[in-house]
């Protein structure tokens, strides 16, 4: 399970670290990956987080976390799983003040 967070972790910061955002190409393969690990990101680790989760609290709201926000959700995580203490993707983004994320979890059908 923490190997988890590690990934997304490791994820988070391939895409940091790149030039801009992803090419077209590299999107669709990353969409790809994603679709085909999909029963990953909605497993639940140790600290009671979603991949999705991880990508709220652990990121910066910038446009990689958002791009990875919106990676996650077209590949069918799902944003409705709350942490540990049942608080949603939504509720981080919305108290941490990550408007473009908020606006995607919105988008993807969640109120809380």
């Amino acid at each position: 399970a923490g190997c988890a967070v590690a990934n997304t972790v490791a994820f988070a910061d391939a895409v940091e670290q790149a030039s801009g955002l992803f090419p077209d190409a590299t999107t669709r393969r990353v969409r790809t990956l994603l679709v085909e690990l999909e029963r990953f990101w909605n497993h639940v680790n140790d600290l009671g987080w979603t991949a999705l989760l991880e990508a709220v609290i652990l990121g910066d709201g910038g446009r990689p976390h958002q791009q990875i926000v919106r990676l996650l959700l077209e590949a069918g995580a799902d944003p409705t799983v709350g942490d540990s203490e049942g608080v949603t993707p939504l509720e981080h983004a919305r108290e941490r003040g990550y408007d473009r994320i908020v606006a995607l979890l919105e988008k993807a059908g969640t109120t809380r």
